[in-house]
């Protein structure tokens, strides 16, 4: 079963690594087209300041931690609309329980936990349902939004937990923000998970194919379960790192991060319908919403001009997907 399970993953290679050519070629272009404009135009576009780099490479690991775990799930089949309301429900359940009187460290736990919890809750409701992972999240969404609500009083919860713990979180490594290394390492330990764990092959297995891996005496529902679990986390993970920045958590935080989570993540080559995908897409999708975001912010575009693009590019990368599923 492992030669089998192994061979799954091998067939796919090729078609990953072309995938992952065609981001990083549009994602370099992007850079060289801002580092022009910042070059020709150095007062009114300052894209090479470093603070707007300091800046940038604060604003990336927000969507791209998240965007990490929906990827796996999107591999495995599946989509999780609840990450963006799971990111501050988590938030707010360790201000709450920081503010209380507990130790940070064992309310981080917590918080992390609950994200957990929420995500096997996805996953175990959408495997026993066996009703589509996008109407059980949508209102999973609902829920927990209402639940955000009636938790903060609609109110901004403060958060101060300290320099110690802040700095783990919001420091400086020479000129790299500790946020964007947080982001890198757990791309590192993500890609381990996908490329070199037998878990890695069952995603692509389940979300390729489902009455194959059946056959390779795979378990589907655990394995679609165990992707939730990780989104989850990884959710409440991201929230941490967003909270600790801000010193706060506001009942709309994180409102629309679900949509670029999963644009980051088609942006990079994975497929809606399952069984394809990267990490490294995901990440580089992710920075190029971002430098995107930054990109239209220096040039003083209305924040609709966003949308707008991130529409067109979504929809363009999911064409261009199925087009190279096709070859």
């Amino acid at each position: 079963m492992a030669a089998k399970s192994t061979s799954i993953g091998a067939s796919l290679t090729a078609l990953r690594r072309h995938k992952i050519g065609n981001i990083i070629i549009v994602f370099f272009t992007i850079q060289i087209v801002a580092v022009v404009f910042a070059l020709i135009f150095p007062e009114q576009f300052r894209y090479l300041d470093v603070m707007n780099i300091q800046v940038l490479l604060k604003d990336i690991p927000q969507v791209g931690v998240i965007a990490l775990g929906v990827n796996l799930l999107m591999i495995a089949g599946e989509f999780d609309l609840s990450v963006g309301a799971t990111f501050t429900f988590t938030a707010l359940c360790m201000a709450k329980v920081f503010n209380a009187g507990a130790n940070v460290w064992l309310a981080a736990v917590i918080g992390i936990a609950v994200g957990a919890g929420i995500g096997w809750l996805n996953g175990f409701i959408t495997v026993r349902s066996r009703v589509p992972s996008f109407i059980i999240t949508l209102g999973s969404m609902m829920f927990w939004r209402g639940m955000i609500l009636v938790l903060s009083q609609s109110v901004t919860e403060r958060f101060a937990p300290g320099s110690l713990f802040e700095g783990i979180f919001t420091s400086h490594i020479g000129p790299i923000q500790v946020q964007f290394v947080w982001l890198v390492g757990l791309t590192v330990l993500t890609w381990f998970l996908l490329e070199r764990h037998r878990i890695g092959n069952h995603f692509f297995a389940v979300g390729g194919n489902r009455m194959a891996a059946l056959a390779l005496g795979i378990n589907p529902d655990r394995v679609k379960i165990i992707a939730f679990v990780i989104t989850g986390a990884l959710a409440a993970f991201s929230g941490i790192l967003s909270t600790v920045r801000v010193a706060s958590v506001s009942p709309i935080q994180g409102e629309g991060f679900e949509l670029q989570a999963i644009a980051a993540s088609v942006i990079g080559g994975t497929a809606l319908m399952g069984g394809q995908g990267s990490v490294i897409g995901a990440f580089l999708g992710a920075a190029l919403l971002s430098t995107i975001q930054d990109f239209l912010l220096l040039l003083r575009a209305p924040g609709a001009y966003l949308k707008l693009f991130v529409g067109v590019i979504v929809v363009f990368a999911a064409i261009l997907n199925q087009l190279l599923k096709k070859d």
